[in-house]
């Protein structure tokens, strides 16, 4: 049985949106938080992030040509959002950092940056495979 060179790449990324429900268990049960650190001290946006997340993945399962643009979306704005998070943290020293209490950057937010430029680049290789078998 022959696969298509971007077979892989999409059972990657559907993998990685259906560990989406390991993630949540993680940051529920153990307070692990790697999947959405950008939104550490709000538990109502990072159950609606949960909910995004979960609707990418029900969208690359009705629609599997979408799956590359969708991850690579929600990925670029995961990335932004860790950005942002990073550089306002960095930014606006507080107390507790100066004190010794807190660091800038966790290693939740490390591995939630890793996963998530990880699958930005899977995202956007697969995108321009189907890119350029289109113009073939």
């Amino acid at each position: 049985m022959m696969t298509s060179p971007t077979a892989s790449p999409r059972r990657l990324l559907l993998t990685y949106y259906g560990a989406t429900v390991l993630f949540l268990l993680l940051d529920v049960l153990f307070g692990l938080n790697v999947r959405i650190a950008f939104f550490e001290a709000s538990i109502p946006f990072r159950a609606g992030y949960y909910a995004i997340c979960f609707v990418c993945l029900t969208l690359m399962l009705w629609r599997p040509r979408w799956t590359a643009i969708i991850a690579a979306f929600e990925s670029l704005v995961a990335l932004v959002a860790l950005i942002v998070s990073f550089g306002t943290r960095a930014i606006l020293i507080s107390d507790a950092m100066l004190e010794g209490h807190e660091g800038v950057i966790g290693m939740p937010e490390i591995i939630n940056f890793l996963m998530s430029s990880g699958i930005a680049y899977v995202a956007w290789t697969r995108g321009m495979q189907e890119f350029r078998q289109r113009l073939i």
